[in-house]
């Protein structure tokens, strides 16, 4: 079944990059594997898939312990300043950061490890009050001010679009992120590099494709529905 179900999400990617006029290579598909089972993901593995996102640094630290080396983690969900150790040298990308303290600590943390940590900043772009995140207002600030740090590089944005039963609600979100990304990255700032969009979940991933995002965060759709009571 999560075979089945990557190959759908795999071929709705490839429609909705040829509708947008973008390779398909451009867009980087990120299996969510929160609360999965070490075995499910290694069904996913087996279809070339080799970027998965977890929430939780703890269950990050974990599965990377038992899986292939060679699987790029991506840290997506809210990161507090106490965990960061556990994952600062198994991510490949930490894509939740929304205040300067979060990027010190990063930074700290990254500089014992002697690494630079690739980051994103998360913007609460449909300024929901459930939601993580900084205005869009301030989000070229934050970046100029974090960009100071010495062992944090960062890459881009990310948001969490409302959840909403019709995906085209969330358009005009992905595409006042993707207007956000393209201002920030014409100011050419220091020590920044705005590669990434990473927008856009199961409910809504074809239309962030559509609005330019280059990460796409798919996990119900790919290992279906979740049971938080298990962990």
């Amino acid at each position: 079944m999560v075979k089945e179900n990557l190959r759908n999400v795999e071929e709705r990617v490839a429609k909705a990059c040829l509708r947008s006029g973008r390779k398909r290579e451009d867009v980087t598909l990120i299996a969510v594997s929160k609360t999965k089972p070490v075995s499910m993901i290694e069904e996913v593995l087996e279809e070339g898939v080799l970027d998965f996102g977890e929430n939780k640094p703890q269950e990050l630290k974990e599965k990377y312990e038992v899986l292939p080396e060679n699987i790029r983690w991506h840290m997506i969900g809210h990161l507090q300043r106490n965990k960061i150790k556990y994952i600062i040298d198994k991510a490949c990308l930490i894509h939740s950061v929304d205040s300067e303290r979060l990027a010190q600590a990063i930074s700290d943390e990254a500089g014992k490890r002697g690494i630079v940590m690739p980051v994103l900043v998360e913007v609460n772009i449909a300024r929901e009050a459930s939601k993580d995140g900084i205005f869009e207002e301030n989000a070229e600030e934050f970046i100029k001010n974090i960009s100071k740090l010495p062992y944090i590089h960062v890459e881009g944005l990310m948001a969490i679009a409302p959840f909403v039963e019709n995906p085209e609600e969330n358009r005009e979100y992905f595409k006042k992120l993707r207007k956000l990304y393209v201002d920030i990255k014409s100011k050419n700032i220091d020590n920044v590099n705005m590669c990434n969009l990473s927008m856009g979940m199961t409910g809504d991933f074809e239309v962030a494709i559509e609005e330019g995002a280059t990460l796409v965060r798919v996990g119900t759709g790919i290992f279906g529905d979740r049971d938080y009571s298990v962990r």
